[in-house]
């Protein structure tokens, strides 16, 4: 083949590539950029605190014996933290359960003798007034029993208020007495919290209350990265403050949300109404530092280009700047730097 031929055959080639290009299947994933309706939201200053916060006092008096736990230490649910000297209430229990065994032998007495009593009576070999005191020994006997066994209850009741138990899992926040001391019921003992239940108040403003009830949707922005936690579980309060005009929300976060503590300032996001933005799947967007890039595929070509992201909704992220509605991305971007390697390496041959 001679020379001209050869650079005919070239041109031709190249002439032809763009088209074929367009027609050829792409060795990656793609799909277009596209408007979505996205919630519109207004982000408020919100602080975190505790669902479940209380402190545990004493249920009976004596003196503080031992004390399980301390500050900041974690306290499984039901396990004890606290124990008063139980001597006193110790002894009352064994008073009531030798009463009630005594109601027993009673009642045992006094049912003999009800028995024995009505065999006799219904053959009419005694008066109706004997018979009227036996039923009525019987009937003081069972009184008197059914006032042991709630006695013995209410001993054993005092005895297990000297052994203090957690109410739920949490950290303990305060202790209120030392060992040794003396306390009496209603006695502050200690102060704890869970973070297995925490909420988010937030102040609205009086603007934005109307659309916040309607929606009674919220996001709460984790400190850790890019990630948010979606509830619609909102406690909204009936008043304004008569100060700043603002309403106090209470939004409830899932349960066991990780990296946020009481007390730490967030970012509330609540949802007001919808607009159309442009988004395009999570996994075409590249972020490599501050930068974020998308491949996009446009005249059999692909190219990388800078763009601008917002938020993520699901398996979207919206675009804010950088791409148009309709343009085609990669969804592989490593499959796409490949092609792009390629792609530039014969051009310049």
């Amino acid at each position: 083949m001679s020379m001209l031929s050869r650079s005919f055959l070239l041109v031709c080639l190249l002439t032809a590539a763009p088209a074929l290009l367009a027609a050829a299947e792409w060795p990656f994933p793609v799909a277009m950029a596209q408007l979505q309706t996205l919630p519109d939201e207004q982000v408020l200053d919100g602080v975190v605190e505790a669902v479940n916060q209380s402190t545990v006092s004493a249920q009976t008096a004596g003196r503080v014996e031992t004390i399980m736990v301390d500050v900041n230490d974690f306290v499984p649910q039901g396990a004890p933290i606290i124990r008063i000297r139980n001597i006193e209430q110790r002894a009352g229990l064994e008073q009531a359960q030798a009463s009630l065994r005594e109601a027993e032998a009673r009642y045992l007495e006094a049912q003999a003798e009800y028995n024995r009593m009505r065999g006799i009576y219904e053959k009419q070999l005694v008066s109706k007034a004997q018979m009227d005191a036996a039923t009525a020994g019987f009937s003081a006997a069972k009184a008197k029993l059914d006032a042991a066994q709630a006695g013995v209850a209410q001993a054993k009741e005092s005895l297990g208020y000297t052994t203090i138990n957690a109410p739920y899992s949490g950290i303990v926040l305060e202790r209120h007495v030392q060992l040794g001391e003396t306390v009496q019921p209603g006695k502050a003992l200690m102060t704890g919290f869970s973070l297995d239940e925490l909420r988010v108040v937030a102040n609205v403003p009086q603007r934005l209350i109307v659309p916040v009830r309607q929606y009674k949707q919220a996001r709460i922005l984790l400190p850790n990265g890019n990630k948010s936690a979606a509830t619609d579980k909102l406690t909204f309060f009936p008043y304004a403050d008569p100060q700043s005009n603002v309403f106090k929300v209470r939004v409830y976060l899932p349960k066991k949300t990780e990296g946020l503590y009481p007390g730490m300032f967030v970012k509330a996001a609540f949802r007001v109404g919808e607009e159309r933005r442009l988004t395009v799947p999570r996994p075409a967007l590249i972020q490599r530092g501050e930068v974020s890039s998308i491949y996009v595929v446009r005249d059999g070509k692909v190219s990388l280009r800078q763009v601008r992201p917002g938020r993520t909704e699901g398996e979207s992220v919206e675009i804010l700047a950088g791409l148009e509605s309709g343009e085609t991305v990669a969804l592989d971007p490593i499959q796409a730097g490949v092609y792009l390697k390629q792609q530039q390496r014969t051009v310049g041959k």
